[in-house]
């Protein structure tokens, strides 16, 4: 199947997402920040990356995909979030000023992520 690379700085989300797709058959790598995942992103060239907006900086998912779609990596993004939640602001794909395939808002279910994943990855 697909090499996912997980970015998120919530060990639970990590431990939860890793073995539900692992059980899909995917290899999951994965990182507690931007900058150990923009290493594992450089060296592993996952198919899809999970990334997680709020981490130790409230902006730190889309400052990382900024960074990607600036270093030109055509690799698909997922964002999960609950920044919406939080701020109450609406966040909606837009890919020149947020380049990710899909957004959504945390907590997600097993059925719905496991479908985004499918999603993006046939993209």
């Amino acid at each position: 199947m697909a090499k996912i690379l997980l970015v998120d700085d919530d060990v639970d989300f990590i431990e939860i997402n890793r073995d539900l797709l692992e059980s899909e058959g995917h290899k999951i790598i994965y990182a507690y920040n931007p900058d150990d995942g923009m290493k594992l992103l450089r060296s592993e060239k996952p198919d899809l990356i999970i990334l997680d907006v709020m981490m130790q900086e409230p902006d730190d998912g889309f400052a990382m995909a900024q960074k990607i779609k600036k270093e030109k990596i055509n690799i698909p993004i997922l964002l999960l979030t609950s920044i919406s939640k939080i701020t109450g602001l609406n966040f909606e794909k837009d890919e020149k000023m947020l380049p990710v395939k899909e957004i959504l808002e945390k907590p997600v279910s097993r059925e719905k992520l496991l479908e985004s994943v499918k999603n993006c990855l046939k993209s």
